[in-house]
């Protein structure tokens, strides 16, 4: 136990009462030449979130004055936030005037103060942290701009323009924050202007710190590899480059970091492989390379382009599996019985050459009985066919433990030559795609059991049992539809068996949201916890290290394991790659939607005044969110629904009329007008059909962006 851990040890015991510093200086018997040391060590414990200093200039442990440590997500509708903590199991709710000088992303220190219809309460008492020290911005017209983080809610007044204009968007440096919720910043840098949707897609980049640009050290690194694998390379590999091994990708697919093979035995078994690029071959401990990728931990994949985690020579060159080119591997081959089970597995290093590069379209209609492409492809047909029929055993397996299956539709935005979005499309899962998911879930299953019962350090896909109020609520959800789920405990199977129960029913969408809602999200951990959702007790992400650092840096442990070397050191870095991978898939996430609602609000904004059928997708106390048939999702404020006076009921999740008892709720189907798509915001409301004299009626917009919108529209139409 080093020092810092033993002077809050004695601080943490029950007897202890809360001393100044010099007080426990005194205690603790520090020498005089000590004290600089130790007065740092406390202000590492106030930083860490574990004590805290009261106003009497006292040192008190966090937990035991019911404060915890953790980061807050602010709400923009409401101007409220959660705080989720390290050291305590549920969310925080915070209202607006308890945020202090905090705002989004800012590590802080909560203390809870109650707790209101089964979800706590608390106030932000001190910000650890600052996460949000340069923002992207509009300036207007009186020395203040509006973030376009629309978490970030307070007034920025700007205490130096630095030449910008109003309009501009600009980069802000951040300088002080004051209680009333003010903040004060700086212009660092302009953008350009405000209404300008690259400049826009640009500013959201930014906002959830996606880096763009690779070390100039990465670059030189990935451009000094040959071309060619060498015959030193090959050395202690698994020569499979004469084995019957492709890709299946999709069209614009340009990394392929996964191929398969698949033979069927004597004993009428299948042999599965499941060859994955080995990217730690290149990518090595303490490199440019590796730094540049475990700082972006992930490959972000927007609408208009890909932000690789791999310079492009790597990802679409060395490490790509190419057709008809040698490829390092590292491959999973499993002997799988005809219900599904794995029988025997090996995982080794490998050398692989694809022989084919198909596509989901092609292997869809090859399995439709397209003459000429099965033709063309005649000399894989048969395994092709064989391992259609493996990955419909292997759904059912699943389907039997319990493995739950969400189908929401997806979309796709299509972007013309000019970077502006000319449709939006649904994306249809095929077999192909089902096929290559069920192959990838069997390998990751496989490497993630290996991994446990090898007693290896590892980076685990862990899913966590849902909360328990969160299924209470649920329960009475679909108490209401007359469902009900069995015992006290609440499995995988219970919750299939309930979506199985709703299929095909007007409240599919209803119960599949809420019930998605209701449960916890995967993240990476260095311990073995299982995956609820694919009710299995091993789960890892092994099949794509081109674009996710959890998956190379679990290649790096099994090939020195493999070659018998000594991994213990890798307990010391497990820990922090899931965290801090964790961190950086949300904000990718949250990267990829919010660019992919503005160029929904760019497209939509030509249809202002258009009337459209639509679906209710979500109910809140402030209004009905309706989707679109193309999944444009935008907002009914409760205040234009003029017919009655509408209340929400947080329990069933509907709006309910008080006078004549009408009901909205998740799934209805609804006739709507669109009235606004606001691009700074990334807003689009919608009015019930017949009540848009209600809506105030707003100026329409001027700018580039929705002239050249109704330009192209009006050519399009007209041509």
């Amino acid at each position: 136990m080093d020092r810092k851990d033993r002077i809050f040890a004695f601080m943490n015991q029950e007897d202890y009462v809360p001393l100044t510093r010099s007080e426990l200086a005194l205690v603790l018997c520090v020498p005089d030449s000590d004290l600089d040391e130790f007065s740092g060590i406390l202000d590492e414990l106030i930083s860490d979130g574990k004590i805290f200093l009261s106003k009497k200039n006292r040192y008190a442990v966090c937990e035991k004055n019911l404060l915890f440590p953790g980061v807050l997500r602010t709400n923009p509708r409401g101007r409220f936030g959660f705080v989720t903590c390290e050291n305590f199991p549920d969310d925080i709710y915070i209202p607006k005037d308890s945020l202090g000088t905090a705002i989004d992303s800012d590590r802080v220190l909560v203390k809870i103060t109650g707790k209101e219809r089964g979800r706590y309460e608390g106030a932000v008492k001190e910000v650890l942290e600052r996460n949000n020290t340069t923002i992207s911005a509009v300036l207007d017209d009186n020395f203040c701009a509006i973030a376009d983080n629309p978490r970030i809610f307070g007034t920025i007044k700007i205490t130096d323009m630095n030449d910008a204009k109003a309009g501009e968007r600009v980069l802000l440096e951040l300088t002080d924050y004051a209680k009333n919720g003010d903040i004060y910043a700086q212009v660092v840098s302009i953008l350009g202007s405000s209404r300008d949707i690259k400049t826009l897609t640009e500013a959201i980049i930014f906002e959830h710190n996606i880096t763009k640009e690779f070390l100039p050290e990465a670059l030189q690194e990935a451009d000094s590899f040959p071309d060619e694998i060498s015959e030193s390379d090959l050395s202690g590999r698994l020569d499979l480059t004469g084995e019957t091994i492709f890709t299946i990708d999709g069209d614009d697919a340009r990394d392929f970091d996964d191929a398969v093979s698949l033979k069927t035995l004597e004993n009428g078994n299948f042999e599965l492989g499941v060859h994955i690029a080995d990217v730690t071959h290149y990518v090595t401990p303490n490199s440019a390379l590796e730094n540049d990728a475990s700082q972006r931990a992930t490959s972000v994949y927007l609408p208009d382009r890909v932000i690789p985690m791999l310079p492009e020579r790597l990802s679409n060159g060395l490490c790509s599996l190419n057709p008809n080119v040698k490829r390092l591997t590292i491959s999973v081959i499993m002997e799988i019985d005809k219900n599904g089970q794995v029988l025997a597995n090996k995982i080794a290093k490998s050398v692989i050459c694809s022989c084919e590069r198909m596509t989901y379209n092609n292997v869809a209609k090859i399995f439709d009985g397209d003459s000429e492409l099965r033709e063309r492809y005649s000399h894989i047909v048969p395994t092709l066919e064989n391992m259609l029929k493996l990955s419909k055993i292997l759904a059912k397996r699943r389907e039997m433990r319990g493995s739950i299956n969400f189908d929401f539709p997806e979309s796709k935005v299509v972007l013309g030559e000019d970077g502006f979005p000319k449709d939006i499309i649904k994306v249809v899962r095929n077999d192909a795609h089902k096929l290559i998911e069920e192959f990838m879930l069997v390998a990751n299953e496989t490497v993630a059991e290996y991994a446990f019962w090898s007693d290896i350090p590892f980076v685990y896909r862990v899913h966590q049992e849902p909360d328990g109020e969160k299924i209470e609520s649920f329960r009475r959800f679909i108490g209401g539809f007359g469902l009900y789920i069995k015992g006290n405990e609440v499995y995988p199977k219970d919750l299939q068996q309930i979506l199985d129960e709703v299929k095909d029913t007007p409240n599919e969408v209803l119960i599949g949201t809420y019930m998605l809602r209701s449960l916890m999200k995967a993240e990476y951990l260095p311990v073995c916890d299982g995956h609820f959702g694919l009710a299995t007790k091993y789960y890892c992400h092994f099949t794509s290290p081109i674009r996710r650092y959890p998956d190379l840096i679990i290649h790096r442990i099994l090939k020195d394991f493999l070659d018998g070397k000594d991994v213990s050191g890798f307990h010391n870095i497990v820990g922090d790659a899931s965290t801090h991978s964790s961190e950086k898939e949300r904000e990718a996430e949250l990267c990829e939607r919010d660019t992919t609602d503005l160029l929904k609000a760019a497209y939509i904004a030509d249809f202002v005044g258009c009337k459209a059928k639509a679906t209710i997708s979500g109910v809140t106390s402030f209004g009905i969110f309706a989707e679109l048939e193309n999944t444009v999702e935008g907002l009914i404020r409760l205040e234009t629904i003029k017919d009655d006076f509408y209340e929400f009921d947080e329990d069933s999740r509907m709006i309910i009329g008080k006078r004549h008892g009408k009901v909205y709720k998740i799934g209805d189907e609804i006739e709507i007008e669109i009235v606004r798509a606001d691009l700074l915001s990334r807003q689009i409301d919608f009015v019930l059909k017949g009540h848009r004299q209600s809506v105030r009626k707003r100026p329409e917009k001027k700018h580039s962006v929705y002239r050249r919108y109704k330009k192209n529209k009006r050519g399009r139409r007209n041509g």
